[in-house]
């Protein structure tokens, strides 16, 4: 921190951490170096809000801190036009803005505290035929013989290729000090774990145990840029014995991927801190999951990790700013095993870490593993898998032919850049209807199985509260506004609707849809709607850049992969065109993908085999540079699509109609035009 005595200090509540700053530091900056999450989107830039503290003034004698007004600085140039364009509640500051300049006591407004988050990513109960790279072999070793002056180690490997047929075996350095003792104290009959991940390498003892051992587990983890998922397994039986979930302490140096590639460049410490940051999030999760299992970490001796590209560097310690920027390079594409030592693991000294591979700089291992987990290289039907994110990687293909690519979404989808957003956590919208007469809306929060106008929501909510819209209520709120006619194809919020209901209410120059009008008021505004078509616009445009390589105009099967993903109702997600017209029984949550071909890799070694060849046969299309990309972005800013038909949703349910034009004897049109204009529906 490089702080001197005489430096102010900060005192950041309800955490209770503090620390001396110099003055002029950020106090967003303070919190970062202290761990207090402050949620920002932006990375600093002052656009997105999210940041907001409360200065407390007064004489704190607990803390002996007199904290006063003046010693903030004032609002500057960045934070009047926030306040100007957004509105900052009263008493708030950007903590991006706001900078230190004496002793101060920092509230973070508990609205704002989002990171309790409920992690939504539980293993499946898939069937996963076990082969793992880690066999458990039990041998019968000879004891010395002044006749046969061979080393006991040695006799060790002599004894493997004959009874297990393990020839060539080469020996972890931790065991040399202590393998006699173990051979002695199980009067020669031991269990050998032995690393053996594929055939072109040669098999490893990691860790020997006296007399029998029969069971050994592994772990896997899934790294998501929101939030990290861990299983924990056993080797023998390939049963998941438990499993944990947490937010991304790295959220607090960015909500999104390219916020923490910012936060890296401006900052050259920061990608120690945020590969510190999630090395201890998954070794608390480590320990969550050894006590739900009654194991020792010793007892793990494989792991298997993925995540998107700069979580993988994050995660292995490797700068991910190169990423930040075309060619997108990454440093390494292709699957590593490691010493689990080495990645900051306490498990067993010996325990191994298989990490997938890469698909290219913006589709990541966890792309490779929700392939691996759908199998659209397996199948003759043209499959679209789509993990939902700050970043949205997609994969389409058959067993002819596989592409894949990402497109940056932004976090709206989860909730940030929405004026009343947050992430899934109880208490949060998660289920939004609205009726098409009234206008009025009912909705379902995470936490509860009632609708808001059925008796007894009030007191089933009453712990938590409404607090927000997570990202799931958010698709659906803007997809109701529209099929309700509160907003246009265009994604306009139609005002002259306020004479038919109190809900469309005037906001400056444009209206807001009233979703909650008592307690915490919350609304969804222009903005919001704008927020969304910018995210799902750039969703389709990558979606459409691949069906154009194929040379298609319709996919049989859509998978969405992701916590958000399985939350997606899909007849929504297609109402806004955030994926392209299908069959509605063709289109399923297929879980945490990523999370569950981690764990394939983990029980089966083929399947390691499996994703490093098929990731080679994959074609990797850059959207970045993609001529049409533009052209598709903008068709699928209107709902659901400018110039793609949905003939498959419109069966289902009644979708407003398009706007056509409508020409005079002149051919000139009479229709009011919009920006884009319309073509008739097909």
């Amino acid at each position: 921190m490089n702080a001197s005595a005489s430096d102010p200090l900060v005192l950041f509540m309800p955490s209770g951490k503090r620390g001396r700053f110099a003055k002029g530091t950020p106090v967003l900056d303070a919190a970062r170096q202290l761990g207090v999450y402050v949620e920002s989107v932006c990375g600093g830039r002052a656009t997105c809000g999210r940041c907001q503290i409360e200065v407390q003034t007064g004489r704190f004698a607990k803390h002996n801190i007199t904290s006063l007004d003046t010693n903030i600085s004032p609002k500057g140039p960045k934070e009047e036009r926030f306040e100007r364009v957004r509105t900052l509640p009263e008493g708030r500051r950007l903590s991006c803005s706001a900078t230190i300049e004496g002793d101060l006591v920092v509230d973070v407004p508990q609205d704002a505290i989002v990171n309790a988050q409920t992690v939504r990513k539980d293993a499946d109960d898939r069937l996963i035929e076990r082969n793992p790279a880690v066999h458990m072999c039990f041998v019968e070793v000879e004891p010395p013989d002044m006749e046969k002056p061979l080393g006991d180690l040695d006799r060790l490997r002599v004894a493997l290729a004959d009874q297990w047929g393990m020839h060539g075996v080469q020996i972890d350095p931790w065991l040399l000090p202590i393998a006699q003792q173990v051979l002695r104290d199980g009067a020669w009959q031991v269990t050998a774990a032995v690393h053996h991940d594929c055939e072109r390498a040669l098999p490893r003892l990691i860790a020997l145990y006296p007399g029998l051992k029969n069971e050994a587990y592994g772990i896997a983890c899934d790294i998501g840029s929101t939030t990290v998922a861990l299983h924990l397994s056993s080797l023998l039986s390939g049963r998941t014995i438990a499993s944990a979930g947490a937010s991304n302490p790295q959220i607090r140096f960015g909500e999104d991927l390219m916020s923490r590639v910012s936060y890296v460049m401006m900052n050259p410490e920061g990608r120690a801190a945020m590969t510190d940051a999630v090395r201890a999030a998954i070794s608390k999760l480590i320990d969550e999951v050894c006590e739900k299992g009654e194991i020792e970490r010793r007892d793990i001796l494989d792991s298997v990790f993925v995540g998107n590209p700069v979580m993988h560097h994050l995660f292995l310690g490797i700068d991910p700013t190169p990423l930040g920027g075309a060619p997108f390079a990454l440093a390494v594409s292709g699957a590593l095993t490691l010493p689990a030592r080495d990645l900051g693991l306490d498990l067993n000294p010996g325990a191994r870490t298989y990490i997938l591979p890469c698909i290219a700089g913006h589709v990541g291992a966890d792309a490779a593993a929700a392939t691996l987990c759908e199998g659209p290289h397996r199948q003759e039907e043209m499959m679209l898998l789509v993990d939902v994110g700050t970043n949205a990687e997609i994969v389409l293909g058959n067993a002819r032919r596989t592409l894949a690519a990402s497109s940056p979404t932004g976090p709206a989808f989860e909730g940030a850049e929405i004026s009343c957003g947050q992430r899934a956590a109880p208490g949060a919208i998660e289920r939004v209807r609205i009726d098409r007469q009234t206008l009025e809306p009912r909705f379902r929060v995470i936490g509860s199985e009632l609708w808001s106008d059925e008796p007894g929501f009030a007191e089933a909510v009453a712990r938590t509260g409404v607090t927000g819209v997570c990202g799931s209520g958010i698709i659906e709120v803007i997809a109701e506004m529209y099929l309700s006619g509160i907003i246009t194809e265009d994604g306009v919020i139609d005002g002259a609707l306020a004479e038919r209901s109190p809900r469309i209410v005037a906001e400056n120059r444009t209206f807001s849809y009233v979703l909650k009008d008592q307690g915490p008021r919350l609304t969804i505004n222009q903005t919001d709607v704008r927020a969304i078509q910018l995210a799902k616009a750039a969703l389709y445009a990558g979606i459409k850049l691949l069906m154009d390589k194929h040379q298609i105009d319709t996919v049989d099967r859509i998978g969405l992969a992701g916590a958000f993903g399985s939350f997606i109702d899909p007849q929504y997600a297609m109402v806004l065109g955030l994926i392209p017209d299908c069959d509605l029984d063709a289109v399923k949550a297929v879980g945490n993908a990523a999370g569950t071909g981690a764990r394939m890799a983990l029980l089966n070694r083929g399947h390691r085999r499996e994703i490093e060849d098929t990731v080679t046969r994959i074609e990797k299309i850059e959207t970045a540079v993609e001529a049409k990309f533009q052209e598709h972005f903008v068709n699928a800013m209107a709902l659901p699509n400018k110039v793609d038909a949905f003939p498959r949703l419109a069966a289902t349910l009644t979708l407003p109609p398009r706007q056509a034009d409508q020409s005079d004897a002149s051919g000139a049109s009479t229709a009011p035009r919009r920006r884009g204009g319309r073509r008739n529906r097909r």
